[in-house]
């Protein structure tokens, strides 16, 4: 007869997780995910639409989808967006289907978003986790900011006021990690660190959409 005490625990299951990364435009979410696809972590990282023109050294399809306003009217229209929001004039929004279908392969989806729009992820899947990056300091931000040179002086200013208004909501969020000047390795680590906490809860988040 076998042993109880070498049966295997009864361990509760790890549901797929919807991990929100946010913070004000300058941080370095962009940077800190593509840092984290590149060391092959097994997340799906959800690449956003939007009318924004397209940088230089921005691929489509990797770092966003780059669609046309038309395009993005008719997604909104069909209801095929998570959320979406108008930042700085242009349009962004995150495909419901494809959270989804990766949720359904039991596969974490991270999503990087700015502050409006992690709000209304808050209201509709509150069991997400929030994440918010911050910048070692405004004068930090302020030359990545100026670094990217994609933008005139009076729209950066603008970028920066919103920056401050954007990191009052920081007590909203599950998480806070300090996005330091060359650092996107720790900062990687410790999103990374974050989603392995977060399965060892005894009563796991259950993500519904």
């Amino acid at each position: 007869m076998e042993n109880p005490t070498n049966l295997p625990i009864d361990l509760p299951a790890r549901p797929a997780l919807l991990v929100v990364v946010s913070g004000p435009s300058g941080v370095g979410k962009d940077a800190a995910l593509k840092q984290m696809r590149e060391r092959n972590y097994p997340f799906h990282f959800l690449v956003t639409c939007t009318t924004r023109p397209k940088r230089a050294e921005e691929v489509d399809g990797r770092d966003y989808h780059f669609i046309t306003k038309e395009q993005f009217a008719e997604m909104e229209a069909r209801g095929e967006f998570l959320e979406h929001a108008i930042v700085y004039g242009y349009d962004y929004g995150n495909s419901r289907r494809e959270v989804r279908e990766a949720l359904g392969r039991g596969q974490d989806v991270i999503m990087r978003i700015d502050v409006q729009g992690a709000a209304t992820i808050r209201r509709t899947v509150p069991d997400a986790i929030f994440i918010f990056l911050l910048p070692p300091s405004m004068g930090a931000l302020e030359a990545r900011l100026r670094k990217r040179r994609t933008e005139p002086e009076e729209y950066l200013q603008i970028r920066l006021h919103a920056a401050r208004l954007e990191m009052s909501e920081v007590e909203n969020f599950d998480y806070l990690i300090v996005n330091e000047d060359d650092a996107l390795d720790e900062t990687a680590q410790l999103i990374y660190a974050i989603i392995q906490a977060e399965k060892c809860r005894v009563k796991p988040r259950r993500v519904t959409l």
